[in-house]
């Protein structure tokens, strides 16, 4: 007779049971147990699967073992974030008579850590796609904007945002099963055999979390080990890089400080002995940088402005630039104003070109001051300046202007008028709002009406069609790819609309007394194997109209030149606290560029880059131009070399935390 096989042998054989046996000894805390061992596996596996997804960029900086290495120290910091709040409080709650509400109570929690951890890890790929790095601060700023953000994702990235949502729900009840059929024969232990190794179980912790004996506890800066930042960026794993950033804006005031110290009176006086600022007077101390800036044109009436800022419009997308064949109204525009040669964006959002551009303000590693609470009022931009000229000032966009805060900075700081796409008609709409020529006839019939008032306007207009999930109308131009939405055809119809817009205004009156800068905020995506990859920030910039005469611009300029020279070339004297270079003035003597790439700020002079690092010693890199190349190694930089990029990154933090970036009363 063949004996029937034990019921009790069949369920030791379940996952649940193994898992069971493997965490009996931990007693109460079997579940945080069953919790790190099954995070580790999962992150390690999630790691495993992106290195083999970018092998060729891994392989390259001959990190491969030491990364799964390093990336097993990150897990066990993120691990021991989730251990330590349920340990704390275990000597109230971790005893025979709450063992219930206990083991509940702690699968409930692993089941939450561990779902949170696959859900960053599922949203990762994507995420690499677009900027090039795992979920950073611009996934939290994101999240801000849940309307636009699902937009997005479910116009552009519908296939991944299911399966995604649909992995992540799947994980999830089988991780609470798995965990709460594990937890089922939880030991507890005597109340004296928790309360003694309750302390030695909190040091264990404490020192998994601190992950170093040295001075400062680990950070993600610490797992820095290559020239290339997203292999960087997968030695740790993305709930921890997001919490980071939670952390890092909290402390987002005093943000250049992790560069390290400089004295204020040091960092205005490299910043007062830029050449276009040593001859100027700044008579306000309490206003360290305003000062007066004379017009290197006289005009009897000033001149008005408009500034096209365009989405996402990166040099990689002019052929004269080095980029694709994409942007032909642009190339014949250029022959017409001034061109920009070697022209670079302070960062990779909107917000950070629209502070450079519209208020002159330097990067930060913090949050743009489009989103900061200190800068909703009383904070210089050109609007405010040009407002105290008698100037009509407003800003003109196709979405809804609350995105990224842009609404309330605009309203108070000068602009007088916000309208978008509440005030349009559009004929076609996107995820992002109106298309770029539904936009652009709202602007030449917003600048019609202006120029009907007599007096001298400033209109910025910003323009959607080229982001992200790339919508734009059928039947406008001949597709560069076979694929409709892509990002090469939607900078084909937004350039496709921009010559539009520019073949309408010069039939109208304005035209011969409005200049018109047409500027990108960065480009669309910012990546490569560089520590910071400047090429990347290289973008187009065109002054044309009224009486701009052809000239192209070789040197290196910022965006936060071009405020400083457009009141140069619309005959604007003015009191102003901006630092950029008046190209009107002079724009051939050498320039620089300040770039800021997630927590890396880099002065860009010549080929020469000094790049700063938090809690590092600062890098001299070498730049080439004409193949984008950094190589982030070429020698140690110079003090003065430092001293000058300390303080342009110091600087605007300064400003700002002090309330000093205005106009006098």
């Amino acid at each position: 007779m063949i004996p029937k096989a034990s019921g009790i042998t069949q369920q030791d054989k379940t996952p649940s049971a193994r898992l069971a046996r493997l965490t009996r000894c931990a007693g109460p805390y079997a579940s945080l147990l069953q919790m790190l061992l099954i995070g580790l596996a999962f992150l390690t596996l999630s790691r495993l699967a992106l290195a083999i997804w970018q092998w060729d960029r891994v392989q390259a900086t001959g990190i491969s073992s030491v990364l799964f290495l390093q990336g097993l120290r990150a897990d066990l910091i993120l691990l021991g974030y989730f251990l330590a709040i349920p340990l704390l409080v275990a000597p109230l709650l971790a005893h025979r008579f709450a063992a219930r509400f206990w083991r509940a109570a702690t699968v409930g929690w692993a089941t939450f850590a561990l779902v949170f951890i696959v859900f960053m890890e599922l949203s990762s790929p994507q995420f690499i796609m677009q900027y090039d790095v795992r979920p950073n601060r611009l996934f939290i700023e994101y999240l801000a904007y849940p309307r636009e953000v699902f937009a997005t994702l479910w116009n552009g990235f519908r296939t991944a945002l299911l399966l995604g949502v649909g992995a992540t729900l799947v994980l999830a009840v089988v991780l609470f099963r798995l965990l709460q059929r594990a937890s089922s024969g939880m030991n507890m232990w005597t109340s004296r055999k928790l309360l003694l190794l309750w302390p030695l179980l909190c040091l264990v912790v404490f020192m998994q979390v601190r992950s170093t004996t040295g001075h400062r506890p680990a950070n993600p800066a610490l797992f820095a080990l290559t020239g290339d930042s997203m292999v960087n960026s997968l030695i740790i794993n993305s709930a921890w890089s997001v919490f980071d950033a939670i952390g890092s804006m909290r402390k987002e005031a005093a943000s250049s400080e992790i560069y390290g110290h400089m004295p204020r009176a040091t960092v205005l006086e490299q910043v007062k002995a830029a050449p276009w600022l040593r001859e100027a007077r700044f008579d306000t101390p309490q206003l360290p940088t305003l000062h007066h800036q004379q017009a290197a044109i006289a005009r009897a009436r000033p001149l008005n402005l408009v500034i096209v800022l365009q989405e996402s419009l990166g040099a990689t997308f002019v052929e004269s630039l080095g980029g694709l064949p994409v942007t032909p109204e642009l190339e014949k525009l250029k022959h017409e104003g001034w061109w920009f040669e070697q022209l670079y964006a302070t960062g990779t959002r909107s917000v950070r070109g629209i502070e450079a551009v519209v208020a002159g303000y330097a990067p930060t590693p913090a949050r743009s001051v489009v989103k900061l609470s200190l800068a909703q009022q009383n904070f210089y931009t050109l609007a405010a300046g040009l407002g105290q000229q008698g100037y009509q000032t407003e800003f003109v966009y196709g979405g809804e202007a609350h995105f990224d805060n842009m609404r309330s900075f605009f309203t108070g700081n000068g602009f007088q008028r916000v309208v978008d796409i509440g005030q349009m008609r559009p004929g076609f709409v996107g995820s992002w709002g109106a298309s770029d020529e539904d936009l652009f006839d709202k602007a030449l019939e917003r600048l019609k009406d202006l120029h009907a008032q007599k007096k001298p306007f400033f209109s910025l207009v910003f323009t959607s069609s080229n982001h992200e999930p790339f919508e734009f109308p059928d039947g406008k131009i001949a597709l560069h790819d076979p694929d409709k939405q892509t990002v090469n055809n939607a900078v084909k119809y937004a350039d496709y609309a921009l010559g539009k817009f520019i073949r309408a205004a010069k039939q109208q009156d304005y035209w011969k007394d409005t200049v018109f800068l047409i500027v990108a905020d960065h480009d669309n995506r910012v990546y490569g194997n560089a520590l910071v990859p400047i090429k990347k920030f290289h973008i187009p910039g065109l002054i044309l109209g009224a009486d701009i005469q052809p000239k192209r611009i070789a040197t290196i300029a910022s965006q936060v030149d071009l405020g400083p020279t457009l009141l140069s070339l619309l005959g604007v004297s003015s009191t102003h606290p901006m630092i950029g270079r008046d190209f009107a003035r002079d724009s051939t003597s050498p320039g620089r560029a300040l770039i800021q790439f997630d927590n890396l700020f880099t002065w860009l002079e010549g080929s020469s880059a000094t790049i700063l690092r938090p809690g590092k010693a600062p890098l001299l890199g070498r730049y080439d131009a004409a193949t984008g190349v950094l190589d982030p190694h070429a020698g140690t930089p110079s003090r003065a070399q430092v001293e000058q990029a300390m303080a342009h990154v110091m600087l605007p933090s300064l400003l700002y935390r002090e309330q000093r970036y205005r106009l006098a009363p």
